[in-house]
């Protein structure tokens, strides 16, 4: 189970992210999930939507680099010690992270994790057979 996170390229200047999130506000694209690694010149906004494909649609079509890319989304009790048992989990597991964020919801007292790894399909069997959920692109449009 993987969901659609969204990358998309934003020059690194003053007022572009708002322009960005100005935009998706325009188009009535609901983020989830945001997360932002910038250089120097650019930055990498990963954003999780509850529409994946008409937000990758429209970004290109407004003259956005954007790319689609599956990660995971790991639900967690909201409580000291959930991300470190998962970290365990795949740590033990061999999986290696390459990063991650967090997300809230309107569901209390859950937590959401957003996991990029080599191999989403080990990680979600790993996680899966020690009682994590894991959730699908569907569940996040109804967060």
């Amino acid at each position: 189970m993987t969901v659609k996170q969204i990358s998309v390229f934003v020059e690194n200047k003053a007022g572009k992210l708002a322009e960005l999130t100005e935009y998706l506000h325009e188009q009535k694209i609901d983020m989830r999930a945001l997360s932002i690694a910038e250089t120097q010149d650019f930055g990498i906004v990963r954003i999780i939507v509850d529409d994946a494909y008409k937000t990758s649609c429209i970004l290109k079509e407004a003259g956005y680099v954007a790319s689609i890319t599956p990660v995971l989304a790991v639900e967690m009790p909201d409580e000291p010690g959930s991300l470190f048992r998962i970290l365990k989990i795949l740590g033990d597991g061999g999986v290696n992270l390459e990063y991650m964020y967090a997300f809230l919801t309107r569901k209390e007292d859950t937590a959401y994790m957003v996991l990029r790894v080599e191999d989403n399909e080990k990680a979600a069997d790993i996680l899966s057979k020690s009682g994590i959920h894991t959730i699908c692109q569907d569940a996040v449009a109804n967060l």
